[in-house]
């Protein structure tokens, strides 16, 4: 299982690149190889407003149609367009080219409840949430 050691990460199989006020999401190589051959991306609207811990994508398989969950309350400032046309990336390079959306953080939001790769490792391992 591939986990970066830069990012955070989420019960709910997201991972998150904080670069200052911004928040890179997509979900994890784990989450992708449960998920299998993804068919399908909506990636969220841009402006959008979005709070912590509520869908904000949805990302189909061949196998489940699955929320993605904002990690953080924020604004959609960047989404991932190449994901409409290609929503294979998101298996190929899901820390790369497979990122879903970047987030702006709101001001005074605390960054709680993401997971290091350690402790997200140790979740998945077990089964999930």
């Amino acid at each position: 299982m591939n986990l970066p050691n830069d990012l955070k990460y989420t019960k709910e199989h997201e991972w998150v690149r904080i670069e200052g006020n911004r928040a890179t999401v997509g979900i994890t190589d784990y989450a992708q190889s449960q998920l299998g051959d993804i068919v399908f991306i909506e990636v969220p609207v841009l402006g959008k407003a979005v709070t912590a811990g509520k869908s904000f994508s949805v990302v189909e398989s061949v196998k489940a149609v699955s929320d993605i969950y904002a990690p953080v309350t924020g604004v959609v400032v960047a989404v991932n367009e190449a994901l409409t046309d290609q929503p294979e990336k998101v298996n190929q390079d899901p820390y790369g080219d497979g990122w879903i959306a970047v987030i702006e953080i709101a001001a005074g939001v605390a960054l709680e409840g993401m997971l290091d790769a350690t402790t997200y490792a140790e979740l998945a391992v077990k089964g999930g949430h």
